[in-house]
C-alpha cells in the first residue's frame, strides 16, 4: 500500500461524516458551538417551519442527526429503546430495545425514570447507554448490536440510584463514559473497557451526572470529567489523573459539563456557587488552584463561551453572564425561564430551549440580556438538549420528537 493511497484513504474516512452533522451531547466538540449554514436572525413562521413530529414515549436524551437519520431514545414500559427516523418524513428506519426498567430514589419521581444519557455516534456505530448503567453498540445501518457492556454485572458495581446519566463522549477509535462507579475508557470494535479511573462507590453518590469532554491545557489534550465531587484532568492514553479538584454541590449534583478557558476551568453546582480554576503545569506536575468564586449556582444549563464570557441558565431560572477573568457578573437577567435551558451558539447568537418548550434567539451581549426572537415550540415539557444540523432543528419533547426546517424565507441580497 503506498503512502499517497493512505493518506487518501484516511482522509476519506474522515470526511465520512459531515462537519454539520450532529453526533453527541452538545454537538461534535461537546461544547454547543455550531458551525455550518448562517442561521437566520429571527425564529418567526416563514422562517422557522415544522417539517414533521412523531410521538415517541419519554425520554431525557438529546436527538442525534447524521445526513439521514435521526437517532432517539424512549423508555416505554419496562424497556428502553433506540428508534432510527428518516430524515425526511419522519419514518421509523429501524429500532432496537432492551429491557431497562427502574425507579429514582423518592424524591426525584417527578422527573421521572427514563432514559436521560444522550447518545454518540461515530465510525458507523452509536453508542446508547441505559438507565441500569448498561452501555450499548449498535450498527447505524440496521440498529444491531455489535456488543454491549452491563457494568454492574461485568465489574462487580451496583446499579446507580439514579441511574446512567452521562453522556458517552467519542473519540477516534474510542468511547468514554462515566459509568460502572468510575470513569471508563471503551474500545469502540470490541467493547473491551481498556481502563477505569476515578473509581467511586456507587450508588447513591456515585453514577455521575455530568458528561466529558475533551480540554488543551498548557498544550496536553485531556478529558475534562466532573465526577460527583470532583473536577479533574484525566491523561488519555492510560487514564492517569493529571490534576484533580474536589468540587462542592448539594447531594453531590455537579450535573453541567465544565467549561474550559484560558488554562483554567469555570463550573457551576446545585448548592455550592460556581467556580474558576487556575490550572497550572511546571516540571511535569500538575496543580488546581481556585481564581474566583461567586455564590451564583447554575443547575443544569451547561455554559456557553463566547469572548471571555460565559452565558449560561441559574439555579433560580433566571438567565446570566459572568466575565471569566474576573468572575464578575456582567448581568443577571429580570426575567425567569423555566426550569432548564439547553444552549447552542453559532457567531455571537444563542439559541436557546426553555424546559417550557419555548425557543429563544439571543445576541451575545455582556452589558445586557439581549433576546432577539422568541417562538413557542412545544406544549410538552423539553428537557432534552436540542441538536442542529444544517438548516434543520430538532426538538425532542418528552413524548416525542419535532423537525423543524430553519433558514431564511427569501434569499439574502448583499
Amino acid at each position: 500500500m503506498t503512502r499517497g493511497f493512505i493518506i487518501a484513504f484516511i482522509a476519506t474516512v474522515a470526511s465520512s461524516a459531515s462537519s454539520e452533522d450532529w453526533t453527541q451531547w452538545r454537538g461534535p466538540s461537546r461544547d454547543g458551538i455550531v458551525g455550518g449554514k448562517k442561521w437566520p436572525t429571527t425564529l418567526n413562521k416563514e422562517n422557522l417551519k415544522l417539517k414533521w413530529r412523531v410521538k415517541l414515549g419519554s425520554s431525557y436524551s438529546g436527538a442525534l442527526l447524521d445526513k439521514d437519520t435521526v437517532y432517539v431514545t424512549e423508555s416505554v414500559g419496562g424497556n428502553e429503546t433506540v428508534r432510527a427516523l428518516d430524515r425526511t418524513t419522519g419514518k421509523v428506519k429501524w429500532k432496537q430495545q432492551w429491557p431497562g426498567k427502574m425507579s429514582v430514589p423518592f424524591f426525584a419521581w417527578s422527573n421521572g425514570s427514563w432514559i436521560r444519557s444522550t447518545p454518540a455516534l461515530a465510525n458507523g456505530k452509536l453508542f446508547v447507554a441505559g438507565m441500569k448503567d448498561h452501555l450499548l453498540c449498535l450498527d447505524i445501518q440496521t440498529g444491531k448490536i455489535i456488543w454491549e457492556i452491563n457494568f454492574p454485572e461485568q465489574l462487580k458495581t451496583p446499579v446507580p440510584d439514579f441511574g446512567c446519566v452521562c453522556s458517552p463522549m467519542v473519540d477516534g477509535k474510542y468511547v468514554y463514559i462515566q459509568a460502572g462507579a468510575g470513569f471508563c475508557k471503551i474500545e469502540q470494535d470490541t467493547g473491551k473497557i481498556i481502563w477505569r479511573t476515578l473509581k467511586d462507590k456507587g450508588g447513591m453518590y456515585g453514577s455521575a451526572f455530568s458528561s466529558p469532554m475533551i480540554a488543551t491545557l498548557h498544550n496536553k489534550r485531556q478529558i475534562l470529567v466532573q465526577t460527583r465531587e470532583t473536577l479533574a484532568g484525566v491523561e488519555i492514553e492510560k487514564g492517569t489523573v493529571l490534576w484533580k479538584q474536589p468540587v462542592k454541590a448539594y447531594r453531590g449534583m455537579n450535573i453541567l459539563t465544565p467549561l474550559p478557558y484560558n488554562n483554567g476551568i469555570y463550573t457551576s453546582t446545585y448548592g455550592g456557587g460556581s467556580h474558576f480554576y487556575n490550572i497550572s503545569h511546571k516540571d511535569k506536575n500538575w496543580q488546581s488552584e481556585a481564581n474566583w468564586d461567586h455564590k451564583s449556582q447554575a443547575y443544569m444549563c451547561s455554559p456557553i463561551l463566547f469572548e471571555g464570557h460565559a452565558y449560561l441558565h441559574l439555579r433560580n431560572n433566571r438567565f446570566a453572564c459572568y466575565e471569566l477573568k474576573t468572575g464578575k457578573e456582567c448581568w443577571v437577567s429580570d426575567k425567569r425561564f423555566g426550569k432548564y435551558m439547553s444552549l447552542v451558539m453559532q457567531d455571537d447568537r444563542i439559541l436557546a430551549l426553555d424546559q417550557n418548550g419555548t425557543l429563544y434567539l439571543i445576541k451575545a451581549n455582556p452589558k445586557k440580556l439581549q433576546i432577539m426572537d422568541t417562538r413557542k415550540v412545544s406544549s410538552q415539557s423539553t428537557w432534552a438538549h436540542l441538536a442542529i444540523s444544517g438548516h434543520q432543528l430538532a426538538i425532542r419533547e418528552l413524548k416525542g420528537i419535532a423537525l423543524y426546517d430553519w433558514k431564511n424565507s427569501k434569499p439574502i441580497v448583499p
